[in-house]
């Protein structure tokens, strides 16, 4: 054995272990916040602005309404194994046929107005374009 094993220890007392837990705790708060502050960086960096789209799922559309500006883009994502289309009423728009698993998109009508749309090959599918 070296000397160096037989050191005396310092006793703990209540106010050194209290100060160790004060530092551990604070030590763990400042590591959870900084994961925090990266996570939500990390978030805000990848977030892609809204983007105008009507999912078909379900044999519906989704959002049933949606509110798009005048002459807009607006994508149409197939999620079913499906053909459909999305078709305006009014003759305003039209998808065509949108196949299974597929995206597409159409331009909005440049006049504001409600524009209801049906599928074609499905006609109780229903929804409105609400061009603001």
């Amino acid at each position: 054995m070296t000397s160096a094993d037989h050191r005396p220890r310092r006793p703990r007392t209540p106010g050194r272990l209290a100060a160790l837990a004060v530092g551990v705790a604070l030590l763990a708060t400042t590591v959870a916040a900084a994961g925090a502050v990266a996570s939500a960086s990390a978030r805000s960096a990848h977030k892609k602005p809204a983007a105008a789209t009507i999912v078909i799922k379900t044999f519906s559309f989704s959002p049933a309404t949606l509110k798009v500006k005048p002459g807009e883009k607006v994508t149409v994502e197939n999620k079913t194994p499906v053909t459909h289309t999305l078709t305006s009423t009014q003759h305003k728009f039209n998808t065509g046929d949108v196949g299974g698993g597929t995206t597409t998109s159409f331009t909005a009508p440049t006049k504001p107005g409600r524009y209801p749309y049906i599928c074609e090959i499905h006609q109780y599918m229903t929804g409105v374009l609400v061009v603001t």
